[in-house]
């Protein structure tokens, strides 16, 4: 019988915890999440003339800052040894697409380092973008896949999959 899923940042009493991971083993882990900037024709020409530099490679930069402090902006994730973080940032039919993938050896996953990742890096598009087009949208902000730790491995199904 399979043991029932509950949420693990809470105690006893119903209050936020941060999850006790001391007995845990150090096993390696990745995580790889996306996201996509949704915007018009005319930002998209604009982006190889941007007046405050390369769109692309101030976001990846900004996405991989951000996986390394993950733990000061989420209150109940543990700080990890990133052994590597790759975010690519690349022009896409309808905008931008960004994924991430961040690696370590930790006893505690790397996912929330993905999720941060893409998501700093979305919103440094639309920093970068936004006096062009305040309607630009950002959208899907997925984990992908996961390996490694007690859970095991985790592939997103692509929409319309069974």
């Amino acid at each position: 019988m399979a043991k029932k899923k509950t949420l693990s940042h809470y105690d006893k009493k119903g209050r936020a915890s941060m999850v006790n991971v001391a007995a845990k083993k150090p096993t390696v882990r990745t995580a790889e999440a996306s996201a996509q900037v949704v915007m018009s024709r005319a930002v998209i020409e604009a982006l190889p003339n941007n007046p405050k530099g390369d769109v692309f490679e101030t976001a990846r930069l900004a996405g991989i800052m951000a996986a390394k402090r993950t733990s000061e902006l989420i209150p109940l994730c543990h700080p990890l040894p990133i052994w590597h973080v790759d975010v690519k940032v690349e022009l896409c039919e309808n905008g931008v697409a960004v994924s991430s993938k961040v690696t370590t050896e930790s006893v505690t996953g790397v996912e929330m380092e993905a999720l941060v990742a893409v998501s700093v890096a979305a919103l440094t598009v639309y920093d970068m973008c936004k006096a062009l087009d305040k309607s630009i949208e950002i959208r899907q902000v997925v984990l992908d896949s996961k390996s490694g730790g007690k859970s095991g491995d985790y592939r997103r199904r692509s929409p319309g999959s069974k």
